[in-house]
């Protein structure tokens, strides 16, 4: 198989990943069974997936309600997940750097060394002023587990509502939802990215689809057009497709991520 071979012959690896591979491994935004069971409050007033939430103007209890639990399923979570170890078996001892526009911390919790992960849109494990008042980012957990000792799932409330620590204004998660977003944190990962590519590369692109394609597929193209020996394989179950300028250079997987990389 041509995925195999050309992981054999690479000694370095930029696995570039979206959304399919955080669902293959069971965070799936769209699950409306498992949001119906952690949101009844939400789900009665008729939504039923969590990727609905995403910018949704909420009262501020409700919203930190909702995040608080989110959050805590998503992001903070301590037990390993098979998908991603099994991902980090494959990589092996060949040199390698991840680019993601997943914001829940996998790689790093699944034995990615965190200095090699770059994460453009941002990261539940931190928090920002709305305003912004400051370019300053701070660990979330701390809000999160204040938000979640005061959660009542009757009402689906927090009454523990974060504030900005500089001018006491509204915070919210330092993840890219609007022009507010603060991304500093997170730019000298992207340097060291640039800095560690070169000709040779293999681009082992998962689940990455079309909602945000600035951030993962084009420029993972672009990557391989520059490098005249680079590869690309494209996982994916839906949008598989790659550009016919790569061919020879391009591999379309069009299947199940988790039986893939099993």
């Amino acid at each position: 198989m041509t995925l195999e071979r050309w992981l054999d012959e690479a000694d370095r690896v930029l696995i570039a990943a979206g959304a399919g591979l955080s669902a293959a491994a069971g965070y799936d935004y769209s699950d409306a069974e498992r949001f119906a069971e952690l949101f009844p409050v939400l789900h009665e007033k008729g939504l039923w997936a969590r990727y609905q939430l995403i910018g949704l103007p909420l009262p501020p209890r409700l919203l930190w309600g909702y995040w608080s639990v989110h959050v805590d399923d998503i992001r903070f979570g301590e037990d390993s997940n098979p998908v991603y170890t099994r991902l980090r078996e494959l990589v092996g001892t060949r040199d390698h750097f991840v680019l993601t526009s997943n914001v829940d911390g996998l790689f790093a919790r699944n034995g990615f060394d965190e200095e090699r992960v770059w994460t453009p849109q941002g990261d539940y494990g931190r928090y920002q002023c709305e305003t912004p008042c400051t370019r300053e980012t701070w660990p979330s957990r701390p809000i999160i587990e204040a938000a979640l000792a005061t959660y009542d799932a009757e009402t689906g409330e927090a009454t523990a509502v974060p504030s900005c620590p500089r001018c006491g204004g509204a915070v919210f998660l330092n993840v890219h939802k609007g022009p507010e977003y603060v991304p500093d944190h997170y730019l000298p990962a992207g340097q060291r990215l640039r800095d560690w590519l070169e000709d040779g590369v293999l681009v082992l692109e998962i689940g990455a689809g079309y909602s945000t394609p600035g951030v993962i597929r084009s420029p993972v193209e672009s990557v391989v057009r520059e490098l005249p020996g680079a590869r690309l394989v494209r996982i994916n179950t839906a949008h598989a497709e790659v550009p016919a300028d790569l061919a020879g250079r391009a591999l379309s997987v069009r299947a199940d991520i988790a039986e893939v990389l099993a």
